[in-house]
């Protein structure tokens, strides 16, 4: 053969062993590999994410305690959860509600660059008015966790016969009516039942937070995993019900109130006859009612407190200590640990 046949000869061997493909042991190895790679990187990739929107709820509920900071400083008093005329000649039977319905949601939006937005309602209808329909069903980012579920589309309100009464735009925030849950009583006036500062037709003023603003809390989460809320207002002879009977079954469906409004307990209506006590709801409980505060955070729920800022609450927190900050003028100090 001759030197040049050599060479050319050498060569496509060479080539050959250059371009032989894996074998099957050495790709599932590496897909092996790479598996646990993922497996690894992604729960990190995850809680980086929930660390984002965690932040950006905090965010959101920091602008709101701005807005009702400004709002007590143009009217000296906090807005209520809901306004209405409890002795309407159509309000509600049991429990009084009546126009307007609007929330501290709408009221403060003025105060949180939404001035265009609030011109669009009409105060002299009713909240749930079909007039008011392209302005109720808005949604507004500020009032939305992003860690939340299921906030696109306007949640429906109906009565307790399946009938729809309205659709307003979602919030995931709530306002804190104290351990009391006023809207369990027949009456008109929730003051003197209402221990918290945001309530039916609440007028507070810093002067009425005797605890401090800094002990205690004004809004809080409550994600619809657990069931809807809105900024809008309440509807009279509306129900709230729980998304998912199966996962909360000790949570019946509740009043219109709780549209807008929450409690901590321990509750005068609430004490379980046997034992002789009522319980604390602190945030994320399994079992919660439809009218406690519960978040999408591992963990615990952001809060707002009335000098406007933000804390995160541990779902383990001490009951006592979660009812003291609840309530406005109960003697319930907490001390706050530096941050």
């Amino acid at each position: 053969m001759c030197p040049t046949a050599q060479r050319a000869a050498r060569y496509e061997r060479c080539r050959r062993r250059g371009h032989r493909g894996f074998t099957l042991v050495e790709l599932l190895t590496v897909i092996a590999i790479c598996g646990v790679l993922i497996g690894l990187l992604l729960p990190a990739v995850q809680q980086a994410r929930e660390a984002m929107r965690r932040a950006s709820c905090s965010n959101n509920l920091h602008q709101v305690g701005l807005a009702f900071q400004n709002y007590h400083a143009a009217l000296q008093v906090f807005p209520p959860s809901y306004v209405a005329d409890t002795r309407h000649p159509e309000r509600h039977a049991q429990t009084f509600d009546g126009p307007s319905g609007y929330a501290w949601g709408m009221l403060l939006l003025p105060f949180l660059e939404q001035a265009n937005l609030y011109r669009q309602f009409d105060p002299r209808l009713p909240c749930w008015d079909s007039r008011n329909a392209p302005a109720v069903q808005t949604r507004l980012s500020v009032y939305l966790c992003p860690s939340a579920p299921d906030t696109e589309q306007p949640l429906a309100i109906h009565d307790g016969g399946h009938r729809l009464l309205a659709a307003f735009a979602r919030a995931t925030y709530v306002a804190n009516a104290g351990q009391e849950e006023p809207w369990g009583f027949t009456a008109e006036d929730y003051l003197g039942i209402a221990d918290g500062p945001l309530y039916r037709n609440s007028r507070t003023r810093i002067s009425d937070i005797l605890d401090g603003l800094s002990n205690t809390v004004f809004i809080g989460e409550h994600s619809p995993t657990l069931s809807g809320k809105t900024w809008v207002g309440v509807v009279p002879g509306a129900i709230v019900c729980p998304t998912d009977p199966l996962r909360f079954p000790n949570s019946t469906c509740d009043v219109a109130a709780t549209l807008v409004n929450v409690h901590s307990g321990p509750a005068t209506d609430e004490i379980d006859p046997t034992l002789g006590i009522a319980p604390v709801h602190p945030p994320n409980s399994p079992l919660s009612h439809v009218c406690q505060m519960f978040a999408d955070h591992p963990s615990g729920a952001n809060v707002l407190m009335g000098d406007g800022r933000v804390r995160f609450i541990s779902e383990f927190i001490h009951h006592p200590t979660w009812a003291a900050m609840c309530s406005r003028s109960e003697g319930g100090i907490v001390v706050h640990d530096r941050e």
